[in-house]
């Protein structure tokens, strides 16, 4: 139900009027907005925000940016709010609090191995289904114990197929107008309700590609896989070259296949190096390596599996993997800005809210709940759960709508502190952040969601000022050339930070260049394995 008296879901009225702002020797006239009675003109916030939104990296770019009180939901600074920006992965907003509001923080998926067939001493006359609810985080260790607990009931021969059902969810793998040039690129994976994560940032629908030069020039590089599994095929094009020449290896699928190419040189003496490579058909690639776990625990299957089809009704568990609980997987997902996650949550959505399973459910249940949050959705638009696509369009107003009403929910600490910490080294703390606003009073105070694409930068979250009084920020950026903007966007938090907003005692943090160490913004930081943040 909505919450008309709470005081983040009022409006105050606008006022507007004419700043004039001196910017490296040059006049610019600004329109800005601010609530009646203290605003930017009152207090020297709004001079400050727009000196360091004057920057030359935004020109001819686009900015949305709210800033708010987080108590009273009072808007000290608004430049064009309303206007509807690609938020990258501050879309990853809405989704997470609808999850934690839909599904509950206690929410678990679950694995089963189920059967219909009878059992004659070790033999299980029937098939044997392997079900994902999904959960994307299942390791190849959890379908190891899946198979181990299987053979410890004594079951060592199944007469029939083991199938996989992945009905959970619909066939759509990819979401609307995800970039056909990140097909097998980790961060842009096929989603499924049954699949597979090769390691603790839970990248689930990937496989990890260890290459290392070989013992000699001329030979083939060495090539691992991480977990080890069949379903893949490797093609070793590549070529170790004497030590000094140019590093050239490169590792992808083909389109379509499960084939992964290494080509080109790698010299003698280069570090081992590490790729995260989607596969096609993730149910297949989890059937797979069940199927293998299986083998190895003694299980022997007669028939070769099936995919897609669904668990009889009646069926009985034989055995069972729990996920952790939502309020932990929150963590993962939010500081690594896992988008397989988010899509797997909107879909989980969709089959809670609606029975089904797809992204047009999971959206409008989402949307839903954004509604109820006191957002305005008829303002933007929602195409995918993680932001990847470059439909989704947000204004600022809502993300920092959304930012003030979730305060008053149960879950809100769980989810709170799921966003990643500027400059918290630890990478499960400060996630996407750790490595920004270091050595300023925003480090261990700032937290925010941040999101990158080509040409489309945002940061959204909550710092407290230097007088104590805690603030809610969104700042989405769009149509820039330059390759960074992210130090515009930790400018204004560090301003924010540095800043007694209720005194007017403002201290402005000048933006720098795109420093040398700071990746191209046209991906997420923490997509970029295994570069630092």
């Amino acid at each position: 139900m909505s919450r008309p008296m709470n005081p983040v879901n009022r409006r105050p009225g606008l006022r507007r009027g004419w700043i004039w702002t001196a910017v490296a020797g040059l006049a610019c006239t600004l329109t800005l907005s601010s609530p009646a009675g203290a605003g930017p003109a009152d207090t020297g916030l709004g001079d400050a925000i727009d000196t360091i939104l004057a920057d030359a990296r935004l020109d001819g770019g686009a900015v949305s940016v709210v800033i708010a009180d987080a108590t009273t939901g009072e808007r000290l600074y608004r430049r064009d709010a309303a206007d509807r920006l690609m938020p990258a992965s501050n879309t990853k907003l809405p989704t997470s609090v609808a999850a934690m509001a839909l599904l509950g923080p206690e929410h678990r998926y679950t694995t089963d191995v189920l059967t219909t067939g009878t059992r004659h001493g070790s033999t299980l006359h029937g098939d044997l289904y392997l079900r994902g609810s999904g959960d994307p985080t299942t390791l190849a260790k959890d379908y190891e114990r899946l198979a181990a607990d299987l053979a410890a009931s004594g079951i060592r021969r199944v007469t029939g197929r083991l199938v996989a059902d992945d009905t959970r969810f619909d066939d759509q793998r990819l979401g609307r107008s995800w970039a056909a040039d990140d097909e097998s690129s980790y961060y842009s994976a096929q989603i499924s309700p049954l699949t597979l994560a090769p390691d603790t940032d839970y990248d689930s629908g990937t496989v990890v590609v260890e290459t290392a030069p070989g013992a000699r020039p001329g030979a083939r590089p060495t090539v691992k896989l991480t977990p080890p599994n069949d379903y893949v095929r490797l093609d070793v094009q590549g070529t170790t070259v004497e030590q000094g020449r140019p590093d050239t290896l490169t590792v992808e699928r083909r389109h379509g296949t499960n084939t992964i190419t290494v080509s080109g040189d790698i010299p003698l003496g280069a570090n081992p190096t590490k790729e995260w490579i989607t596969v096609w058909e993730p149910t297949g690639y989890a059937t797979a390596v069940f199927a293998d776990a299986l083998a190895a625990h003694g299980v022997r299957i007669s028939g070769s599996p099936r995919l897609g089809h669904p668990t009889p009704p009646g069926a009985r568990t034989l055995a069972s993997h729990r996920s952790m609980p939502l309020k932990e997987l929150l963590r993962p997902f939010m500081k690594l800005s896992n988008n397989m996650h988010a899509e797997a949550l909107t879909k989980t959505i969709g089959h809670r809210a609606a029975g089904r399973g797809t992204w047009e459910a999971g959206l409008k249940a989402i949307g839903g709940h954004l509604a109820k949050e006191g957002v305005r959705t008829g303002s933007l638009r929602q195409a995918d759960g993680s932001g990847l696509s470059r439909m989704n369009l947000f204004p600022a107003e809502e993300l920092a709508t959304l930012l003030l009403s979730v305060r008053d929910e149960s879950w809100y600490a769980d989810w709170y502190a799921s966003l990643p910490v500027a400059c918290a080294q630890d990478r499960a703390v400060g996630g996407t952040l750790r490595s920004r606003m270091c050595s300023t009073p925003a480090a261990l105070n700032a937290r925010g969601k941040t999101g990158s694409l080509t040409s489309a930068s945002a940061l959204s979250g909550y710092v407290t000022d230097a007088g104590g009084r805690e603030l809610v920020y969104s700042v989405v950026l769009n149509g820039y050339l330059a390759s960074s903007v992210k130090s515009i966007e930790d400018a204004v938090v560090v301003t924010l930070a540095s800043s007694d907003t209720a005194k007017g005692t403002i201290t402005t943090a000048r933006p720098t260049g795109a420093r040398a160490t700071e990746p191209d913004t046209a991906l997420e930081c923490s997509w970029r394995k295994p570069a630092r943040c």
